[in-house]
């Protein structure tokens, strides 16, 4: 039995050390403790363990101090060669700061036949990987070994094990279990290997024959251009395309610097193929494509009146837009390249008032190229500006996408949504759309996947949008505001009759011969069957009734099929929208004010209740933002602080007030239903209703004053579709009665206050007593 030792340990983390081995050890703290404690000793020995995460080493290998002294780097080192393994035991005291353990070395093994075979088979599996990586030196030096313990211990230097594998041979005391171990693992190194080699020899292969082909279409382009065959490939066509191509200077010498770059490149290169793309999309645009204005000043307010009824301010728009173009270019003002006449319009409505269809028009009337880009949803400014063409799939954005569609660098671009852009992480669109829009600034237009200037000052750019609310200030600025507030019943009659009848009649297979429909049918549908700013429900609703028709002439009905006032409820139903103002103001504390929705103007009634006792000062409903909240704040406190010059009894004012804005389901904000909420008040307060034929608008102040509103015009429009024949505007907006349709001011009588109390005077209707002073 071997003879145990009380050796200094020493734990290692990075090495796993086996008998046979000479190693280098970095000498720290404990390391030259442990060194210190050896060399105290008679025979300078040390053991050497792996250090374990989960547990302390069973076996160590015991060294034995060969040299201390520096590494090249200057740091404190020792060499310690293995000269056995030892079982680790119980901890002992010894001299120093070194960890003192029992060791027990371990005997070597019998050697049985079997292990002679395994001994046997492990050197033949070594020898023959040391040869497969031309080893040749240590394929002799391994050769020459014959104590299996000592064959078997090499596994240390083993590049193919890793340390969790060693530190299990280290802890394999058995002879027969160390070299079974050693032969699986080897096997499956080999197995490993010869994959690899199989796949490496494939790549190399591969790479030979791409090669070869690449030479071959080398030579094979080099016989044909000597003998003057077929026509020119590659690199060669592109720099034939860019010298004849018409573009100008700057953007020709960027193509022949991307040339040069393809011609130096491979063709298995990745950047070529970014090169080629980049090189199409620049050849393919219109550089110095333009197509010729129509200057005819009448012939084009023609085209526009034949095409759209009404619409006069944009009508007027484009016309002066024309004859400032004719003018520019009858003194040579227009150059390629210099800032032209570009304009930028911006048409803002309701839905269905033909915003996007007038970007057509004009296009017809000028006789330019038509695109549009439609914006709604856009959340990625490389939308606008385009990729960097480092990127994988990188595109140029819709401007430029756009004019290469177009043909032509003056076409009508029409913007459409542009209130619709939103911004992400990714970056904000309309911020990118600034410099578009701008005037001064897209003459040298920059596009991220171009890189080259593009000349954008003679595109007209006119874009839409439903509320200007929701465009960025400083987008907004640069462009020209041009209104569409909606239309009158007359002009929807108009429009019926002229643009959406014979549409409808072609879509349904029906003549003039077989159906007709008379104006009384067309005014009730477009009064009590529609209740919108544009047309669009209204053209349903005559493709309703023409189905209809189409199915009667089917079914045996002679012709023709007059639709008039009497058979609309056969074919499409009864009146969705009936005058209600009488009926809803018929109580007191109900008042009928105006507003504007992203859908066009609205009628909008306020409801004002008496809360019992114990409640809150002042309860709020119908989804109220907090601009109308402050409102109802402001009119209460108003009503309240004039109560008794209102005919107001005090005491009823200091119950709770709960005020109420129908549809609960529709958000609403803004400080315009001041006034109506004030009436509304002193309604509920003295027992008066409102007159169901008025309406109201205004901003109210703390003092009384009616302040200013936006939307005039949608606003009395929808006044007149409610049936609405007097409303109280606020004085300072007298100027935007301009811009209100003559029929609209016969039909609805506008009084133009400063001060609620003269809304009050009028609005309310007279008291069955009186008692006192009536508010004037």
């Amino acid at each position: 039995m071997s003879e145990t030792k009380n050796l200094p340990l020493l734990f290692l983390s990075d090495v796993v050390v086996l008998p046979g081995m000479v190693v280098p050890i970095e000498l720290d703290e404990a390391a030259q403790a442990a060194v210190d404690a050896a060399q105290a000793t008679e025979g300078h020995e040390l053991l050497v363990a792996p250090r374990l995460a989960d547990r302390y080493a069973e076996y160590g290998a015991v060294t034995t101090i060969e040299k201390v002294g520096r590494f090249s780097r200057g740091g404190p080192a020792a060499v310690l060669r293995a000269t056995g393994r030892a079982r680790i035991g119980s901890g002992v005291t010894g001299p120093g700061a070194a960890l003192w353990v029992e060791a027990t070395p371990v005997e070597p093994a019998e050697l049985t036949d079997h292990v002679r075979e395994l001994t046997a088979e492990y050197k033949k599996l070594v020898i023959a990987d040391l040869q497969r990586r031309e080893a040749w030196q240590i394929v002799d030096q391994f050769s020459s070994l014959i104590d299996p313990e000592q064959i078997a211990d090499t596994a240390g230097w083993a590049p193919y094990l890793n340390n969790d594998r060693k530190r299990e041979l280290l802890e394999t005391p058995d002879l027969e279990q160390r070299l079974t171990l050693l032969v699986e693992w080897l096997r499956e190194h080999a197995a490993e290997v010869e994959v690899n080699d199989s796949i490496s020899n494939e790549v190399r292969e591969g790479m030979e024959k791409s090669q070869r082909e690449f030479l071959l279409r080398q030579q094979l382009a080099a016989i044909r251009k000597e003998l003057g065959e077929g026509e020119p490939d590659g690199a060669d066509d592109y720099r034939t395309r860019v010298e004849t191509a018409d573009v100008p200077d700057a953007v020709r010498e960027a193509l022949l610097r991307e040339v040069d770059k393809l011609e130096r490149s491979s063709e298995q290169s990745p950047e070529t193929s970014w090169i080629r793309t980049w090189l199409d999309t620049v050849l393919d645009l219109p550089w110095n494509e333009k197509t010729t204005d129509h200057v005819d000043i009448d012939a084009a307010r023609a085209v526009l009146d034949a095409d759209h009824h009404g619409l006069d301010d944009v009508k007027d728009r484009i016309v002066e837009y024309l004859a400032v173009r004719a003018r520019r270019a009858e003194r040579g003002l227009d150059v390629v390249g210099g800032r032209g006449s570009g304009a930028v319009i911006l048409l803002a409505g309701p839905p269905g008032v033909g915003k996007t269809s007038l970007g057509e028009s004009v296009a017809r009337t000028l006789g330019r190229t038509f695109v549009r880009v439609a914006l709604g949803g856009v959340r990625d400014e490389a939308e606008i500006r385009g990729h960097r063409r480092t990127y994988v799939g990188a595109l140029p954005g819709r401007i430029v996408r756009a004019i290469k569609e177009a043909g032509s660098m003056n076409p009508v671009v029409l913007l459409d949504e542009v209130d619709k852009v939103g911004s992400d992480y990714r970056g904000d669109p309309a911020a990118a759309l600034l410099e578009v829009l701008d005037p001064a600034q897209n003459h040298t237009f920059r596009d991220h996947y171009l890189e080259l200037d593009l000349d954008l000052s003679d595109v007209l750019f006119i874009a839409t949008a439903n509320v200007v609310e929701q465009i960025p200030g400083p987008l907004l600025d640069r462009m020209e505001l041009v209104t569409l507030d909606g239309y009158t019943e007359d002009d929807k009659v108009a429009i019926a009759r002229d643009f959406l009848l014979p549409r409808q009649l072609e879509r349904s297979a029906l003549t003039t011969d077989e159906v007709s429909i008379t104006d009384a049918a067309l005014r009730e549908i477009a009064a009590d069957y529609t209740r919108e700013a544009g047309v669009r429900q209204l053209e349903r609703i005559l493709a309703k009734a023409f189905r209809k028709a189409a199915t009667k002439l089917a079914t045996g009905t002679p012709a023709p099929v007059t639709i008039d006032v009497a058979e609309l409820k056969d074919l499409i139903g009864r009146p969705r929208f009936t005058p209600d103002s009488h009926e809803r103001t018929s109580e007191p504390g109900v008042a009928t004010g105006l507003a504007v929705t992203g859908l066009g103007g609205d009628v909008l009634y306020i409801e004002a209740s008496v809360l019992p006792e114990g409640s809150s000062g002042l309860t709020l409903t119908g989804q109220l933002g907090d601009v109308m909240k402050e409102s109802a704040q402001i009119a209460l406190t108003y009503v309240r602080s004039h109560a008794v010059e209102l005919g107001v009894d005090p005491a009823r004012l200091d119950r709770p007030v709960h005020v109420h804005v129908p549809a609960g389901a529709v958000p609403k904000d803004g400080p315009s239903a001041g006034v109506t909420m004030t009436t509304a008040l002193v309604s509920l307060a003295t027992g008066r209703p409102v007159r169901g034929e008025v309406g109201m608008t205004g901003e109210v102040s703390l003092t009384g004053r009616v302040m200013p509103i936006g939307g005039l015009k949608q606003k009395l429009l929808a006044a007149q579709r409610a049936g609405l024949t007097e409303v109280f505007v606020p004085k300072r907006n007298e100027p935007d009665l301009d811009d209100v349709p003559a029929d609209v001011l016969e039909a609805v009588t506008v009084h133009l206050v400063s001060d609620v109390r003269e809304i009050l005077a009028v609005a309310l209707e007279p008291a069955a007593t009186t008692t006192g002073t009536v508010a004037a």
